[in-house]
């Protein structure tokens, strides 16, 4: 570790995030508030939602497979309190497919876009922040390198400008504004990243700024950033903490089904460590959260009658779920025996209803019936109304952005170009709001806009010829 960071101190300095809010999840069959205080066209703007609920106690595209396990083993600890801390802006620079990006982020964002076109590396942006202040296994060289290096995560469009930037804001639900700034160049005849720049300030007041005299006498220390170390970051810890609270769900169902592997391979993030994490909560927690996803799970799998977890004579826990047929009493079956579309969908409630910093949601549609992928949008605001857990998505679901209580300033659409993926708020786009009056859905809109140019000519394709 490094010690000794110029810190600069502020006039009364708080906590980022002192005052934590005790927020509990929506008793089952909780109606939306109404919206407030603005106008809606069919959800055209996302309207702040309220409400308290019973406490229940890579490359330039997709990440390689081959570094799943790198990337997966990084000691993730969820917090055991709600996280007063909101994300409220990211900017990148030179990120992967984005030459310069800007999004404001809401209690519920969904990027939208076709193959390629950088959905997963905008998630990806937010699990490196994570990666670098996580205790065990993380740091600004082990992100890094478990990405293939800078030249796999810098935008290859890059020309003047080579660095890769990052400019976050955060709120702690009070008037206080965090922005953390971060800049990272290359070391000559070095594969490790060096901080070229690295800045902290509250309310505009810096709190850190470096390089500062102590770099410039060890350039060594350029090699870490002072937020991954307790030493350095004592004055703004608290959103360290944040970005580590920040959790990634694509789940795996073959991943699920073998304990032997995720234990392997470390998968905590495509659903290994998922019954681990529902057994180490306490008992009343637990029965709480299978009555709700018990409730929802009979409606989406009409079959599905009981869910419970259990331990095997080893003390490895495992769900099991009593199905309805022609015998009167049913049949038990364990998670390795659940469909694909049962185990995402469990994945996807208890991740939900789990407490924690933002929530990386990869496609959820995969493998669920188009009519229950259609109501994923209600179940995360129903979610994020209590928890406060801010939920990202990447889909290519219409079904998910047909939903009409999605507001256009809670869709982002990427638009691949030569200069790199462009990123929209649908909200800016010229006839959106005029094409939602006259009926047309959100995803009608959202599709029109992504569908890759010369799509009708794949059909005419002869992928056999004679």
């Amino acid at each position: 570790m490094l010690a000794g960071i110029g810190v600069v101190e502020p006039k009364a300095l708080q906590p980022l995030g002192a005052q934590p809010r005790a927020i509990g999840l929506l008793p089952a069959g909780g109606e939306h508030p109404p919206a407030a205080g603005r106008q809606r066209v069919r959800g055209v703007m996302a309207d702040a939602r309220g409400g308290a609920g019973d406490e229940d106690g890579a490359g330039q595209h997709e990440t390689p497979l081959r570094m799943l396990s790198d990337m997966c083993r990084l000691q993730v600890q969820l917090p055991d309190r709600p996280v007063a801390v909101k994300l409220e802006h990211i900017e990148l620079t030179n990120w992967k497919n984005f030459a310069r990006v800007s999004l404001p982020i809401g209690q519920r964002t969904l990027f939208v876009g076709p193959n390629a076109s950088g959905k997963s590396n905008l998630l990806d942006a937010f699990r490196f922040l994570r990666d670098i202040c996580v205790s065990e296994g993380g740091g600004l060289q082990s992100a890094v390198k478990a990405r293939d290096g800078l030249s796999a995560i810098r935008f290859i469009g890059a020309r003047r400008n080579t660095r890769i930037g990052f400019r976050v804001t955060l709120s702690d639900g009070t008037a206080d504004r965090w922005v953390y700034e971060l800049e990272l160049e290359g070391i000559r005849k070095d594969t490790r990243a060096k901080v070229a720049r690295e800045y902290v300030s509250r309310n505009g007041d810096p709190v850190i700024e470096r390089p500062d005299r102590q770099d410039q006498q060890d350039p060594e220390r350029l090699t870490e950033t002072a937020i991954e170390q307790t030493s350095a970051n004592k004055q703004f810890r608290e959103m360290a903490e944040f970005f580590r609270s920040i959790s990634y769900l694509h789940i795996v169902p073959q991943i699920m089904r073998s304990p032997t592997l995720a234990e392997e391979t470390g998968t905590e993030m495509y659903g290994g460590d998922l019954l681990r994490r529902m057994h180490a909560v306490n008992k009343n927690t637990l029965k709480a959260r299978l009555k709700r996803m018990n409730e929802a799970l009979r409606i989406a799998v009409p079959q599905l009658d009981e869910l419970q977890l259990e331990t095997d004579q080893n003390g490895a826990p495992h769900l099991r779920a009593k199905y309805q047929h022609w015998r009167p009493q049913g049949a038990w079956q364990r998670e390795d025996q659940f469909s694909d579309g049962t185990l995402r969908l469990l994945g996807m409630m208890w991740s939900l209803m789990e407490r924690g910093g933002p929530l990386l949601m990869e496609e959820p549609e995969i493998s669920l019936h188009p009519a229950v992928a259609a109501h994923l949008p209600a179940v995360i605001s129903r979610a994020t109304r209590t928890s406060r857990r801010q939920v990202i998505v990447t889909t290519h679901s219409l079904d998910i952005l047909s939903d009409e209580s999605l507001g256009l300033d809670e869709a982002f659409l990427l638009v691949p170009g030569e200069g790199g993926t462009d990123v929209k708020q649908a909200s800016t786009i010229d006839d959106a709001m005029a094409l939602m009056r006259d009926g047309v859905s959100l995803g009608e809109i959202a599709q029109a806009k992504t569908r890759p140019k010369r799509i009708e000519n794949i059909g005419q394709l002869d992928l056999f010829p004679r």
